[in-house]
């Protein structure tokens, strides 16, 4: 099954983490907000010049955020409004669903949870 990658996967597999090697031959499914996560952790971490560097050096694919998406990434924060799921996530994780692709994450929030590959 083909998968969604969250912002922790990216920073994982740009970090070279090997357990998510086996992940990295993958279309790299993500939405703009995620590119935007990623962006800023690495323009915090590192600065803006290595932030692009690594942003050009990945293909996304990009699915789109529409209302319907939207409205149902919010009725799942809302569900879980215990947990401290960012809006990049509940996104993620809608659009995962709606595209028939694996979660794949290390955020500890969706351990356990259904349509989840979760790699730590």
């Amino acid at each position: 099954m083909p998968y969604f990658f969250d912002t922790y996967a990216l920073v994982e597999i740009a970090n070279g983490n090997e357990k998510y090697k086996k992940f990295e031959s993958e279309s790299i499914t993500v939405s703009i907000l995620n590119i935007g996560e990623f962006y800023l952790v690495n323009l915090r971490e590192f600065n803006k010049e290595h932030a692009l560097n690594l942003i050009n050096r990945f293909k996304f694919q990009l699915l789109e955020i529409t209302k319907d998406v939207m409205i149902d990434a919010m009725d799942f924060k809302n569900k879980y409004n215990k947990r401290e799921y960012s809006w990049a996530d509940c996104i993620g994780y809608v659009l995962s669903k709606k595209h028939n692709l694996k979660f794949l994450t290390g955020d500890e929030q969706f351990k356990n949870m259904e349509n989840v590959e979760f790699v730590k």
